[in-house]
């Protein structure tokens, strides 16, 4: 599937496409596909099989990518954007001292997420506290992407945007079905996000992965 770019909020004449082009390519890499060819690429982000060959050898010059001469995938370089975000963002910083306290008293695992896009970003990961022997597929640690509707966190951030906003980001969006629990009807997710916005909390329980029950709470001011 093509990565989807969100509408253009600028004048045309200062959006840089190749800007937009080459992190398109550095997108396309994610946990199920971590290594790529041209012809990959070009499937993942649109662009044709050429131009998707200049761009991967582009970010491998530049030290983003690593290759074998056929296929690529990140460098550790790309970490330096994460780092920096870690760094200097005032939420993980201001979160991470509240997350290890409630670890160490419920011995329970505990992260502050943001939503981008279709997917919630973890931004801070409390600390102090093994984790369960089974993690869950997607993984849980910083920076890990999980899909919005299925996860409690998500349907918290879904069901605190307005509501002209959340019907714009639903609107011809297919809810994928990541277990049987998965709920996949739009009709029947409306009905799901306004009782969360009712409730001012979700419980998710196996819409993930099955055997995991997780719960959120909107974090605000």
């Amino acid at each position: 599937a093509h990565l989807k770019c969100p509408p253009m909020t600028i004048a045309k004449a200062d959006y840089i496409e190749g800007l937009a082009k080459g992190l398109s390519v550095l997108e396309a890499f994610d946990t199920e596909r971590q290594r790529l060819n041209a012809s990959l690429t070009s499937q993942r982000t649109g662009l044709t099989r050429a131009a998707a060959r200049r761009h991967l050898l582009t970010l491998t010059e530049l030290g983003y990518l690593e290759t074998d001469g056929s296929h690529y995938w990140l460098s550790a370089r790309v970490l330096r954007f994460a780092g920096t975000y870690m760094a200097t963002s005032r939420l993980p910083r201001t979160l991470q001292p509240t997350l290890n306290r409630l670890a160490q008293q419920t011995q329970a695992a505990f992260s502050a997420v943001v939503l981008d896009g279709d997917e919630c970003v973890i931004v801070a990961r409390s600390a102090g506290v093994a984790e369960p022997v089974r993690l869950m597929a997607y993984g849980l640690h910083l920076g890990a992407r999980l899909p919005a509707h299925a996860t409690s966190t998500g349907q918290v951030l879904l069901a605190n945007m307005a509501k002209t906003d959340f019907n714009t980001w639903l609107q011809g969006r297919s809810l994928a079905r990541i277990t049987p629990k998965t709920e996949v009807g739009v009709g029947a997710f409306k009905k799901r996000i306004e009782q969360v916005r009712v409730q001012d909390h979700a419980l998710s329980r196996d819409a993930h992965e099955l055997g995991i029950h997780a719960l959120a709470v909107p974090l605000r001011n």
